[in-house]
């Protein structure tokens, strides 16, 4: 059986147009849809149990309640998504928590330079830190004027606009600050570290730069 990074090297490129010059990232396909592309279930939640666990480099492990991140500051924006799968989607618009505004809440060690992000469902992803201090980068608890739907990633998900968006992970409860980087989820699996959009940064090793059409025939909204 075929992994996702091999079916996507086997498939056809699309043909992407010049008209959005350098907003539309190379080999993606422009959609009004929200594909929903995930691993495994949709996660229930009992509210009063959901928690938010931070640990690793920091002085003292913090435990976040969801009423807690609601407590801090709200930020909306408005920003184009790239997927790896081909699709990208302009002018999405969210709400939620920048994630410089929790570190502010945190006692990080500064030998800390990357972060796991761990999510439901044994999901995780590795981000340096310094590309989670941006304007753009959410705990999104908000999509479109409207709270997450569960296949979204309801209660919380991560939003990292500028990188592919298999790292904006979905239901997310922990975030690990490491010394040093270690492959997530997808990145163990024949995908690159950083994904980089307009880079093409979709593959570790050979860099064939192809596409697959699966998400044509996905669930969307």
């Amino acid at each position: 059986m075929l992994t996702k990074a091999e079916r996507l090297k086997k498939s056809k490129a699309p043909q992407t147009g010049g008209e959005w010059g350098d907003r539309l990232p190379p080999g993606q396909t422009l959609t009004d849809r929200f594909p929903i592309l995930h691993e495994g279930e949709v996660p229930r939640y009992d509210m009063d149990e959901w928690t938010l666990r931070v640990f690793g480099e920091v002085e003292e492990e913090v435990t976040f309640t969801y009423d807690q991140l609601m407590a801090l500051p709200k930020t909306r924006i408005e920003t184009d998504i790239h997927c790896v799968t081909r699709w990208s989607k302009f002018g999405t618009s969210w709400e939620g928590v920048l994630f410089r505004d929790v570190l502010k809440q945190l006692k990080v060690k500064p030998e800390a330079k990357y972060v796991m992000v761990h999510a439901d469902n044994d999901y995780e992803t590795n981000l340096p830190i310094e590309d989670l201090l941006g304007d753009d980068i959410l705990l999104a608890y908000q999509y479109n004027g409207e709270p997450l739907t569960d296949k979204h990633g309801w209660p919380l998900r991560l939003l990292v606009p500028h990188l592919y968006f298999w790292k904006s992970a979905k239901w997310i409860r922990g975030f690990e600050f490491m010394k040093e980087d270690r492959p997530g989820f997808w990145e163990r699996n024949g995908f690159h570290n950083y994904a980089d959009p307009f880079k093409e940064q979709r593959f570790s090793g050979e860099d064939l730069g192809l596409p697959e059409d699966e998400w044509h025939h996905k669930d969307f909204d």
